[in-house]
């Protein structure tokens, strides 16, 4: 997600420096602007018309317009998009899109700010329904007809890892969202201060950040659990939306890579579908921009995952929206370089984070007390009488 925001630069140094943004109290707010301010009021109708959403693991309280019960969010700075809330999770795609389209150009994008509004269509409707400007966006999904369909079609390594997950005595079931489960959450979250080679937003949350950030959808979730013997080395957090559900978060433990619970995971998503009668699984995007190639899209693909196109819509709402549109700047960093400099730039921030993080644990143990250190004792190796 991008940076969210919805006020004028004068409004935001001003947020900065009093925090306004954060209190919860208008009244408050108002009593210490100085009176005349010109964004007193937009100030006061931010709080007043906001919601907190989850960016890259933490919370943020954002503006938020309401229109027939559907909430809206901008995101970008220089270039601000509208969407609706959590939309990659709604149940039902979003009817009669013009009544929309003129509210936001009409009244209620005045307090987001935005420059275009964007929605998608919903699988299974892969066929253009509406004349507005059109890109495809491209699903990572499993059209499940039956589960032993679905397994037939997988490549013989991932059925191979499958059972080598069973053979290992990693055992697959569905746990109820409580105290055991997000502790063990917490455990599989915190081996690491980075994933996929950048920063884990979730590393180190308490337990209630921890119950806040994933128990947004439940009700309409599962959460399929991966243990070896007592130990929880991976989870999935499945959220169902009508005929399809949709994977927001699989996460396992490296050090226990060689159990393969992600494949065991999978699988058993998989086979739950098909006892509740979903038609899809998807798995957020299957090409990201120009990126290409990745580690993640080649284990969507050996998990039956392939390409659906759905009709992603965007309409401009002012004329720089316009004129962005007409550059295809809206497509973003990711949609606009060329494939070699994306990868070059990943690679980059990759040494940079790992870097940055050896520094940062190699200070921490020169910065305690030379008693401390000399008192503990390495793990031994394998096989020692230690």
């Amino acid at each position: 997600m991008g940076s969210w925001s919805c006020l004028s630069e004068k409004c935001r140094e001003s947020d900065r420096k009093n925090t306004y943004y954060q209190n919860p109290d208008p009244t408050a707010n108002k009593r210490e602007l100085p009176r005349g301010s010109n964004c007193q009021k937009d100030i006061i109708l931010m709080i007043q018309n906001s919601v907190e959403i989850r960016v890259k693991g933490r919370w943020v309280n954002v503006p938020v317009a309401v229109i027939n019960g559907t909430q809206f969010l901008a995101k970008g700075t220089w270039l601000k998009t509208v969407t609706i809330r959590s939309e990659e999770m709604i149940e039902n795609e979003l009817e009669n899109p013009s009544l929309y389209v003129k509210e936001l150009k009409a009244g209620k994008n005045r307090l987001l700010k935005a420059d275009i509004f964007t929605f998608a269509q919903k699988i299974p409707a892969t066929k253009p329904k509406y004349s507005y400007p059109m890109e495809c966006e491209s699903v990572a999904a499993v059209h499940l007809t039956s589960f032993k369909e679905w397994w037939e079609s997988l490549p013989q390594e991932t059925r191979k890892n499958v059972r080598r997950s069973q053979k290992r005595g990693v055992t697959v079931a569905i746990r109820k969202f409580d105290d055991d489960l997000i502790q063990g959450i917490r455990e599989v979250n915190d081996e690491s201060p980075l994933r996929q080679g950048i920063p884990n937003a979730y590393f180190g949350k308490s337990s209630e950040e921890t119950r806040k950030l994933y128990g947004e959808f439940v009700g309409r979730c599962d959460f399929i659990c991966a243990y070896l013997r007592n130990e929880l080395i991976g989870f999935l957090h499945l959220v169902y939306r009508g005929e399809v559900a949709s994977i927001l978060n699989l996460t396992t433990k490296r050090s226990h890579f060689d159990a393969r619970p992600a494949n065991a995971l999978v699988a058993e998503a998989a086979k739950i579908c098909e006892q509740k009668g979903v038609s899809y699984l998807t798995y957020g995007l299957y090409n990201y921009g120009n990126k290409g190639d990745s580690p993640l899209r080649e284990f969507k693909i050996r998990n039956g995952f392939e390409e659906i196109l759905v009709p992603r819509y965007f309409v401009p709402l002012t004329l720089w929206g316009s004129l962005c549109m007409k550059a295809k700047l809206h497509r973003g960093l990711v949609g606009i370089f060329p494939r070699w400099i994306i990868i070059a730039g990943l690679s980059a921030r990759t040494v940079w984070y790992t870097s940055k993080n050896f520094i940062s644990r190699c200070s921490s143990t020169i910065e305690r007390p030379n008693r401390t250190r000399q008192m503990e004792r390495s793990t031994p190796p394998a096989g020692s009488n230690s």
